[in-house]
């Protein structure tokens, strides 16, 4: 009768190693399974860095546009049938600067679509590699006008003594320093820019 429990037990023994040999495999591809991929979340969270400096650009470029756009200035110590007035159309480099950056943020407020197609899906290459190619596009676009901007304001403040230009900041005070503000605000958005690109072109590179 011993033996027989004996038997019995190593029968049982056997059946113990062969279930848990079984479910061994299972068990470690549910661990595997369940372990974050370091390198999703790292993707995921470029593009949630790259959303929020979308909306900081887009702050920016609107800033640029409204201050510019609502620049004017009426000299007080005129007759109203003789008087000096300040307006950014006056200039065709400010009129280009605000149509520059009007068109800038509206691609910042279409670009945020696919900046959140990024977030929802990081290994997403196309809409990556298409807000790479636009950024860089409208990088040189918001560059070249607070860059030319920035030139008729140099000279609104200093004038030019050699082309007999005069600086108007000492009348136009108030005019001066709201384009002042506006191509400081254009230049915040394009340095934003370029951190956009180097996000991409850095998801990308991880790709």
């Amino acid at each position: 009768m011993d033996s027989t429990k004996s038997t019995d037990e190593a029968a049982i023994n056997i059946a113990e190693l062969k279930s848990a040999e079984g479910k061994a495999p299972a068990t470690h591809d549910v661990i595997t399974k369940a372990t974050p991929n370091p390198s999703g979340r790292a993707k995921r969270g470029i593009a949630i860095f790259d959303f929020v400096l979308r909306i900081c650009a887009l702050v920016a470029a609107l800033a640029a546009t409204s201050t510019m756009g609502t620049t004017d200035q009426t000299l007080p110590f005129f007759t109203q049938f003789f008087q000096f007035q300040a307006s950014y159309d006056d200039l065709p480099t400010f009129t280009y600067f605000v149509v520059a950056n009007a068109i800038v943020s509206g691609y910042l407020v279409l670009s945020l679509p696919f900046s959140i197609v990024c977030i929802v899906r990081p290994r997403a290459a196309g809409a990556r590699l298409l807000l790479l190619i636009f950024d860089i596009v409208f990088v040189a676009f918001t560059i070249a006008a607070a860059a030319s901007s920035a030139a008729i304001v140099y000279l609104a403040h200093n004038g030019n003594s050699n082309t007999n230009w005069l600086a108007i900041c000492q009348q136009f005070g108030d005019f001066c320093q709201q384009v002042s503000g506006a191509v400081v605000a254009s230049f915040v958005a394009s340095v934003v820019l370029i951190f956009l690109v180097l996000l991409s072109a850095v998801a990308l590179r991880r790709h």
